[in-house]
């Protein structure tokens, strides 16, 4: 029987114009003029100047704001492969949230194609209209493969946000709980569970930020991956050594804990076996591997977060993808590269280490919040995150060769943010009036 959320959610859906998503013109067209403007004959001239030069493309038409939100269905949040049709109210929240967080323009388009170098032939086909390519909810290991080719072929960033999303979120949140507790990147011990998409592309990144890769161990459902064990993908690079088999194993005497995998295969003992100041990111949705209130009932010294709303330290990818997109479109980046990334990390990092403003307190209903165990990584809805991660995407850009646009004031585009995003919520507000 569906539960209350589901219901609310299934009403929230249908209500009104179906769907979460409608494309609203630009460009008045209220006479014979302005429609000959639109289309023919007056459309010719941009075509032609486009044809002449392509990167007008990014003046006479929506382009360069607009991203595609891909899926084939194959990794479907937690509910795993149930095809590219029953994906699309997935695909079309993330569109949802690149427009109310960055102001991005999105098409979501479900593919139903399984077989990964068609997937990649149809993508790449369809690079020339969109400024950026969104990779959702497709299975590993094809989606490494799936990524890379498309990184090779588009001279558009081409992100998969299952990969790097969390990992650049969780990333920012390891940096600030590791200042917390006084230990350094390269020495820590840390224990995957979850080697898929997420867990292979968090420890990539941590190796990026500092961490050490024969400190890495990694698990999933077969146990850790280590030498007894036939392992020839792009897990390879994280077999340890160690005679270590299980999960239990691994996290005895481990400084960081890092779930991608499923609910509640962390008990209260392998936390008590950990490390002193215990690092514990719980990430599975909607069930974290242990219990918030578990985790934090068995130690008092240990920095717990999860990807739950309802619970401190909330690893959410809407930190990510819109600003960091914000920022590689601003700049018509080819790509969005390791350094990129890296940037979008310290950048949230710095900003969880500022004052709340007020705004923040009043939206989470809080008295208090400050750089502590219990809040390492930015709220969603502070409206800092877009300042502070959409220029330092854009400078990293910039400063590694994949940005076509090579001047950046720096100050003056905080500005247009802000007003950007400003204008967007005057949007917002009238259309929840329209919609009560």
């Amino acid at each position: 029987m569906p539960s209350t959320i589901d219901n609310e959610a299934l009403a929230y859906h249908a209500q009104g114009r179906k769907g979460k998503l409608e494309v609203i013109a630009s460009k008045p067209y209220r006479n014979q003029h302005d429609l000959s403007l639109a289309y023919t004959p007056g459309v010719a001239a941009p075509c032609l100047e486009i044809e002449k030069n392509p990167s007008l493309a990014g003046k006479y038409t929506a382009k360069n704001n607009l991203v595609a939100v891909i899926s084939n269905g194959t990794a479907v949040l937690g509910l795993g492969n149930i095809g590219p049709l029953a994906s699309k109210p997935v695909m079309e929240g993330k569109a949802l949230l690149f427009k109310a967080f960055a102001d991005i323009d999105v098409f979501d388009l479900e593919i139903d194609e399984n077989n990964p170098e068609k997937l990649i032939e149809i993508v790449a086909s369809l690079c020339p209209g969109f400024g950026g390519i969104n990779l959702e909810d497709i299975k590993a290991p094809e989606c490494f493969l799936v990524e890379q080719k498309l990184r090779q072929q588009c001279n558009i960033p081409v992100f998969h946000d299952d990969q790097h999303g969390t990992a650049i979120i969780a990333g920012a949140a390891l940096m600030n709980a590791l200042q917390i507790v006084g230990k350094k990147i390269s020495e820590v011990q840390v224990v995957f569970s979850g080697a898929g998409a997420a867990g292979i592309s968090c420890a990539r990144f941590f190796c990026s930020l500092g961490v050490n890769p024969e400190n890495i161990v990694m698990s999933d459902i077969g146990g850790v991956l280590n030498r007894n064990r036939d392992i020839c993908d792009e897990r390879l690079q994280f077999v340890t050594s160690r005679n270590l088999s299980t999960l239990r194993e691994a996290m005895k005497g481990a400084d960081v804990f890092i779930g991608v995998s499923a609910g509640n295969l962390v008990n209260r003992s392998m936390i008590a076996s950990m490390n002193e100041n215990p690092i514990v990111f719980a990430m599975a949705n909607p069930n974290p591997e242990i219990a918030y209130d578990e985790a934090v009932a068995v130690r008092s010294d240990i920095i717990m977060a999860t990807g739950r709303s309802d619970f401190p330290n909330q690893v959410n990818n809407v930190l990510g993808f819109p600003f960091i997109f914000r920022g590689a479109l601003d700049v018509m980046a080819t790509d969005i590269n390791e350094e990129m990334k890296m940037a979008a990390a310290h950048a949230l990092a710095r900003l969880a280490r500022l004052p709340v403003t007020d705004e923040v307190l009043q939206a989470y209903k809080l008295s208090k919040l400050e750089f502590s165990r219990d809040y390492i990584i930015p709220k969603p809805l502070d409206s800092r995150v877009i300042e502070f991660v959409a220029p330092a995407v854009a400078e990293a850009a910039i400063r590694t060769g994949v940005a076509r646009i090579q001047n950046l004031d720096a100050d003056a585009y905080r500005i247009q943010l802000r007003q950007r995003i400003e204008r967007n919520r005057k949007i917002n507000q009238f259309i929840n009036q329209l919609n009560p």
